[in-house]
């Protein structure tokens, strides 16, 4: 029970990675916030922690709009007196094209969604989290733009490079402040946004064969990799981009 009496909230809760993180910080005693666009999966999922003997608390929104951000943590503060821990893990992957044939709207949407909102997350997030012992915020940011480039990909690629950036200032920032900061770099999962770029036989399996372990990952192993960096067992870990990625970086 590495979380008892501790807060966390995670966003793109409703799926994938961001959901099996939220069943395992529940089942570790954690109290948690449930952020995403989709409130019915937040209920469902919320109802399934507190069947479970949990504590969970949703509140659906877009998580590019700073509003939000803001809500997500007042609830945090409302519902369980303070906010211990956030997981920025909401994304999309975007329209797949060649950067020149990609529209001006659908590169700010992407941005919007995978970077602006990380930031907004912890631009209010970090003031409730000041002085709370063992606070710390992880990042969703990715193999592609780090290790890989893949084409058709350029903001997702962008997005993602850029919360490396963002992490790194961040844990310099507010280090000083016992404030821990990183981002952990999946590879290729088996959710349903992936199932969206690999959605062929060929091509999934074109996917797995670009992982030293020549699968892909469930979300919840991705997820307790974001447990451990969120958890006191990585107490002198900050401002890292933590690769879970399968041996993508090692095979290319």
């Amino acid at each position: 029970m590495r979380f008892e009496g501790k807060s966390a909230l995670i966003t793109g809760a409703s799926a994938g990675i961001g959901r099996a993180a939220a069943l395992q910080l529940a089942a570790e005693g954690a109290a948690v916030i449930l952020g995403a666009r989709r409130g019915e999966y937040l209920s469902d999922l919320a109802e399934e922690i507190i069947a479970k003997g949990g504590k969970a608390v949703w509140l659906a929104g877009d998580v590019g709009e700073e509003d939000y951000a803001v809500a997500l943590v007042d609830l945090a503060c409302k519902s369980f007196g303070g906010l211990d821990l956030a997981f920025n893990n909401a994304g999309i992957l975007g329209d797949l094209l060649p950067a020149t044939e990609m529209p001006k709207a659908e590169w700010d949407l992407v941005i919007r969604t995978n970077l602006t909102s990380a930031m907004l997350g912890a631009k209010h997030q970090i003031p409730a989290m000041l002085g709370r012992p063992g606070a710390a915020i992880l990042m969703t940011s990715s193999f592609v733009g780090h290790s890989l480039g893949v084409p058709g990909m350029a903001a997702y690629a962008a997005s993602k490079a850029g919360m490396i950036g963002l992490t790194q200032v961040l844990a310099a920032e507010y280090g000083p402040q016992g404030l821990r900061i990183n981002a952990i770099l999946p590879g290729g999962t088996d959710t349903a946004m992936a199932r969206s770029f690999a959605d062929t036989e060929e091509a999934r399996t074109g996917v797995e064969e670009l992982h030293a372990l020549k699968r892909m990952a469930t979300p919840e192993e991705i997820a307790r990799t974001a447990v451990f960096l969120l958890s006191s067992d990585a107490q002198f870990v900050t401002g890292a981009a933590i690769l879970a990625d399968g041996g993508i970086s090692v095979t290319r």
